[in-house]
């Protein structure tokens, strides 16, 4: 069997140089580095990689946190996780919390337990407390979401910036009476959303009536039921923004079940532009959330963490941008 210092000596450095060469190239010299490779491929050496993660007591696994699995926008921030991770020698384990905080408190024991290295939540619900707590002790970055006033590394969104240029985009094309859909708010985005559409409709001076502002769940069917809701009023809204594309495929259904014709008869906004937003008919006008890219950077912060390098700044906010589509027209006076 081939061993270390075989190939050590078959690039006539020391064995602490192969070490560094496999576990971090960035501190020896290219042309070392190019000896002990080729060393390496002579030689067919195959590195005990369990025998030095014993050593340096890691799992090369990293835990990702996802609030729904079922919410098909977090498949693109997951692909972009694993980009990095597994570039770097890292698996991912996945845990779907189910939308519950008992749940997700449970799954930090993982790493207490040192079943993993780190630890990107895809959620900010539960308690903040215990997430600060464990932040100083393990490497953790939150995506998505966030902890007002936390200094654990955060890569997201302006979710305010992006829902007041959803409902900007609805007040531009002639609606007064436009109709919002939140998200939980108990959790950080659907404050934020509801946020921004009120900046927006505040700027026109546009009222919004307590009617026309409904809690859903980011699921499909509140989108549809919260629809239905607004649909029963004697004046309904000839808008709605919804603060995701999942809901919105419900208020596309509900209006459709109502005999109503988007966009003739009703516009709707959408919030984060997954792949069946560009599908479905009529196609949805959306926020396109950069969701590959901020899997990649929480990934990249967290392998700073681990490494137990600088991160530069503890907030990265990544830019949304407006998708129009054929879900909104202009308001026919």
């Amino acid at each position: 069997m081939v061993r270390i210092k075989d190939v050590a000596k078959k690039a006539n450095v020391s064995t602490a140089t192969v070490s560094r060469v496999l576990s971090k190239p960035d501190t020896v010299k290219e042309e070392t580095i190019e000896k002990v490779r080729e060393a390496i491929r002579e030689l067919n050496y195959q590195p005990n990689v369990l025998a030095r993660q014993l050593r340096r007591s890691e799992t090369k696994t990293i835990l990702v946190v996802v609030p729904d699995i079922t919410n098909t926008f977090f498949s693109k921030v997951l692909r972009g996780i694993e980009s990095v991770a597994v570039a770097n020698g890292y698996q991912v384990l996945l845990v779907d919390a189910g939308n519950g905080v008992e749940d997700e408190n449970g799954y930090l024991n993982i790493l207490r337990q040192k079943k993993a290295d780190g630890l990107v939540l895809l959620t900010a619900r539960m308690e903040s407390k215990i997430v600060e707590d464990m932040a100083l002790e393990y490497p953790v970055v939150l995506a998505c979401e966030y902890i007002e006033g936390s200094n654990i590394p955060t890569v997201s969104i302006d979710n305010v910036s992006g829902a007041r240029k959803a409902t900007e985009h609805l007040i531009n094309l002639g609606h007064k009476r436009i109709g919002f859909i939140s998200g939980p708010l108990g959790g950080v985005l659907g404050q934020d959303r509801l946020k921004g559409y009120c900046q927006a409709m505040a700027q026109y001076n546009l009222m919004v009536e307590p009617i026309l502002v409904q809690e859903g769940d980011f699921s499909y069917e509140s989108g549809f039921n919260m629809m239905m809701k607004f649909l029963a009023l004697n004046n309904p809204p000839t808008a709605v923004f919804v603060a995701n594309d999942e809901m919105a495929f419900g208020v596309l259904k509900a209006a459709k079940s109502k005999g109503l014709r988007v966009p003739h008869d009703l516009s709707v906004m959408g919030f984060d532009d997954i792949k069946f937003s560009s599908i479905i008919e009529p196609a949805l006008t959306t926020i396109e959330q950069p969701a590959f890219e901020i899997g990649t950077k929480a990934m990249e912060l967290l392998l700073r963490l681990m490494n137990k390098e600088e991160v530069e700044k503890n907030q990265y906010i990544l830019e949304d941008r407006l998708i129009i589509r054929d879900s909104c027209s202009k308001r026919i006076l």
